[in-house]
């Protein structure tokens, strides 16, 4: 949907990991064509600047920008502020359109070696409740509230370490597994209500999630000279994908994985 088709309608995306990375391209991507933002992140003093930023420019675009500083998986932070959502939407006649789940937030652990370096149970458990989990218990929340309706997008990030192995990557490969079968479950059940469920995996991007991943300059430069396309993933390029699969004629894709790569992953 166009920003002049969009305008005035009362559109809302909500982004879960709006400070940066996908999540921030795309808040700011929906905004220019017209959506009001709902922005989900966790940030301290030390990062608040940039999430700040993105809210100013949601807002000089002509656009509403309600965020919320908040851990995305603590039950009742996610409760209060979907009862704040609702709220709003209630207040401007709005409706959610769009859900983007781009929480990037885990261990990068091997699984054997020294008992000091491997991962812990609560670090496995961590990484796949944030990562792939909290998507059910966000869903299943934003449903019962009356949120999700018929038209709604349900987009998740994963990415090729689904498939692949890299070193320390190990316990967000797994919930990125997971995350794929969620989105699969999900589009099932949400099918009947006219809900679509789909997972976006991106070629390597350089973001600030993936500059954590020890021996990501590696990564970086492999990608960059195997994509047949000549370059990186850029989080502008999955937020014009977001805003793609918005519009009301992708209503019969749901349950996908979808590649926006430039080709990376066809080659070796």
């Amino acid at each position: 949907m166009s920003a002049k088709e969009s305008a005035g309608t009362g559109l809302w995306g909500l982004i879960l990991g709006a400070s940066s990375g996908f999540g921030g391209a795309t808040a700011l991507e929906l905004a220019r064509n017209g959506y009001n933002i709902f922005g989900v992140h966790l940030d301290r003093k030390a990062t608040l600047a940039n999430v700040e930023k993105i809210a100013a420019n949601i807002k000089a675009l002509g656009r509403k920008a309600v965020f919320f500083n908040i851990n995305a998986s603590d039950e009742d932070k996610r409760a209060d502020s979907i009862m704040a959502m609702a709220h709003e939407l209630k207040q401007s006649n709005g409706t959610l359109r769009v859900v983007l789940h781009s929480l990037a937030f885990g261990s990068l652990k091997p699984f054997v070696g020294k008992i000091d370096e491997t991962v812990t149970r609560p670090q496995m458990d961590m990484t796949l409740d944030v990562m792939a989990h909290s998507l059910v218990y966000w869903v299943q929340e934003l449903v019962r509230a009356g949120l999700l309706r018929k038209g709604a997008r349900v987009l998740s990030m994963t990415s090729a370490g689904s498939m692949r192995v890299w070193p320390t990557y190990g316990p967000v490969s797994a919930a990125k597994c997971a995350l794929e079968s969620h989105t699969r479950q999900l589009a099932s059940e949400l099918a009947p209500a006219g809900i679509t469920v789909n997972s976006i995996m991106a070629g390597v991007t350089d973001t600030p999630a993936l500059r954590k991943i020890p021996g990501n300059d590696v990564m970086l430069e492999s990608a960059r000279k195997r994509n047949p396309s000549g370059r990186l993933t850029t989080p502008e390029d999955i937020a014009g994908l977001v805003l793609l699969l918005a519009d009301e004629r992708s209503q019969w894709v749901t349950g996908n994985v979808i590649r926006a790569d430039g080709g990376e992953t066809i080659v070796d």
